[in-house]
C-alpha cells in the first residue's frame, strides 16, 4: 500500500477512536492552560516573535558563514565535526565511532534528529544497546513505539496505559501512580548512566560565535547522559544554528513558553567540547554530526525555505485541528503536524509524501502560534501546487476538479441538471467520498436563481 493509502486508512481508524480523542483532548488542554500562563509573562510576545524570526531569517541568508564559524570554533574547543549529507552517511559515522570505542551500552537524551536517522536501530546493528533517558521517550521505547509528538513523545498514553505497560514489562504494581513509575525509571536509569560507554544528545541550538551546542530539557537526563560516558556524540540538523550566544536569552523563553508553557526550561546546558586536561569530569571525546538529509533541498526552494527556521517547539501540532483528530502516528513520519507536512516532502520525497500537504484545513492556527513566524499555510499551498504540477495527485481528482470548474463557470450549467438527478449522482460520495460519518447535503428542487426569478416575477 502507498504512503498515501496507509495515511487514509490510519486516519479513518483513529479519527473515530473515542478513547484516543479523549486522551489527546485532555493532554492538549493541559498544554493550552500552561501556554496561556506562559504567554501572559510576556510584555510584548509579538515583538519577541518578530525578533526571533529576524534572527532565523538572518541565519538562512548567511547559513554557510555561520556553519563554518561554528565548525571552526567548536573544533578549537576540541570537538570533532562530521558532516553528513544523508542518513546513510550519518549512520556510517555512528557505526565507526561505536566500533572504535567497543561500545556496548549508550544512553541517549531526547532527540528527533536521531529518530530521523533511526539511530537506535543503527546502534543495535553493531551490538550496542541504545537506551532512551527522557521519560516520554523511554515509555514509547519500552512499548516498541516511536515518538508520537515532537515535544511530548507519549502524549497518546494515559497514566493508566503507562501503569499497565510497566506492570507488563517490569512487574511494577498495576495501580502504580505516576510518581511511583517515575521513581522506578529514575533508579533504573541511574545504573545505566554510570555504566554507559557513550552518551548521545541532539541539539536545540548550535551557537556559532562560541562554538557550542545547547541542549534544553526538563528532567536532567541530558546532563546525566553526558556526565559519565567517555564519549559524547551530538547529532544535529544543520538548521539548528544561531549566530550568537547572547541570542539564547531570546530563544530559551520562546521555546519553553510555546513548548510547555514554562518561563524557561529546567535544564539548559551548553557543551563546548570534551573535558580539558585540567578538568576531572566530562567526556574525553566529543563528536558533532551535522546532518543535511534533505535540508539543503528545502533551502533551495524559494517558496518553502523559511520552514528551516523551525525551533521544534511543537506549538503548531498542538493547535492543529487535523493533528488533534488523527494523531501523530497517522503521518508515518518523524515530524508530524503542520511542520511535518511542510518539510517531509523535501526530506523524504514528494512522490511518497506530497499527500501530507493536503492534511490541513488551512485554518491558520499554526501560523498564529509559530514563535518564528513561519508562513506554514502558504507553504502547504505551495506544496499542493507542486504535487499537482508533478502529476502526483489521483487522476479522478483532476477529473472532479475539471468537472466542477466547467459547471461553476456558468450558473445556467447547474440548472441544466434536475435536483433529483444531482442527488443521485452525488449519492456515492456518502460511501467513499465523505466517509461513513457524514452525508452529502441534498439539492433543493429549485436553484437559488430559479427561486430568485420567481420571487421577482421573472421566468
Amino acid at each position: 500500500m502507498s504512503y498515501s493509502g496507509k495515511f487514509k486508512t490510519a486516519a479513518h481508524g483513529i479519527s473515530f477512536d473515542e478513547r484516543h480523542r479523549k486522551t489527546i483532548r485532555f493532554n492538549i488542554s493541559r498544554y493550552d492552560s500552561a501556554v496561556a500562563k506562559g504567554m501572559a509573562r510576556y510584555r510584548d510576545v509579538d515583538a519577541a516573535k518578530n525578533n526571533a524570526a529576524g534572527v532565523k531569517r538572518d541565519v538562512l541568508e548567511n547559513w554557510e558563514k555561520y556553519l563554518i564559524e561554528f565548525e571552526d570554533n567548536i573544533t578549537k574547543n576540541g570537538a570533532e565535526v562530521l558532516w553528513a549529507a544523508d542518513a546513510g552517511e550519518a549512520t556510517g559515522y555512528i557505526k565507526k565511532i561505536l566500533a572504535e570505542n567497543s561500545a556496548r551500552l549508550l544512553v541517549k537524551s531526547k532527540s528527533m534528529t536521531t529518530e530521523e536517522i533511526e539511530f537506535n536501530e543503527t546502534a543495535a546493528s553493531v551490538g550496542c544497546e541504545s537506551l532512551e533517558t527522557d521519560l516520554g521517550e523511554f515509555i514509547v521505547q519500552v512499548a516498541g513505539e516511536r515518538p508520537y509528538h515532537i515535544v511530548t513523545p507519549a502524549m497518546h498514553k494515559s497514566k493508566e496505559d503507562i501503569a499497565a505497560l510497566f506492570h507488563e514489562k517490569f512487574g511494577t504494581p498495576p495501580a502504580s501512580t505516576p510518581e511511583e513509575l517515575t521513581e522506578y525509571v529514575r533508579q533504573l536509569l541511574r545504573k545505566k548512566y554510570t555504566a554507559a560507554d557513550v552518551g548521545v544528545t541532539g541539539a536545540n541550538f548550535l551557537i556559532a560565535d562560541i562554538g557550542a551546542v545547547s541542549v534544553t530539557e526538563n528532567e536532567g537526563n541530558g546532563v546525566m547522559t553526558t556526565a559519565f560516558p567517555k564519549i559524547h556524540i551530538v547529532i544535529a540538523g544543520i538548521e539548528k544554528i544561531i549566530p550568537r550566544f547572547s541570542q539564547l536569552g531570546l530563544f530559551y523563553p520562546l521555546l519553553a513558553s510555546h513548548g510547555t508553557g514554562q518561563q524557561v526550561t529546567a535544564y539548559n546546558t551548553i557543551f563546548s567540547g570534551p573535558k580539558k586536561t585540567d578538568e576531572s569530569n566530562g567526556p574525553e571525546r566529543m563528536y558533532v554530526i551535522l546532518l543535511d538529509n534533505g535540508r539543503t533541498t528545502l533551502y533551495a526552494d524559494d517558496e518553502s525555505y523559511e520552514a528551516l527556521s523551525c525551533i521544534r517547539c511543537g506549538a503548531c501540532l498542538n493547535g492543529c485541528p487535523v493533528y488533534k483528530t488523527i494523531g501523530g502516528y497517522t503521518y508515518d513520519t518523524t515530524y508530524s503536524g503542520p511542520i511535518g507536512s511542510v518539510i517531509t516532502p523535501f526530506l523524504k520525497g514528494f512522490r511518497d509524501f506530497s499527500h501530507l500537504s493536503f492534511a490541513s484545513s488551512l485554518c491558520g492556527k499554526c501560523v498564529e502560534v509559530c514563535p518564528v513566524r513561519i508562513p506554514l499555510t502558504d507553504i502547504l499551498l505551495s506544496n499542493r501546487r507542486k504535487a499537482v504540477e508533478g502529476q502526483l495527485r489521483p487522476v479522478i481528482e483532476k477529473w472532479a476538479i475539471g468537472g466542477y470548474r466547467f459547471m461553476s463557470l456558468k450558473r445556467s450549467r447547474y440548472n441544466m441538471i434536475p435536483a433529483a438527478l444531482k442527488n443521485v449522482g452525488l449519492a456515492p460520495f456518502n460511501y467513499f467520498g465523505w466517509g461513513p460519518k457524514r452525508k452529502m447535503p441534498l439539492f433543493g428542487k429549485k436553484s437559488f436563481s430559479q427561486i430568485y426569478r420567481s420571487l421577482n416575477g421573472r421566468n
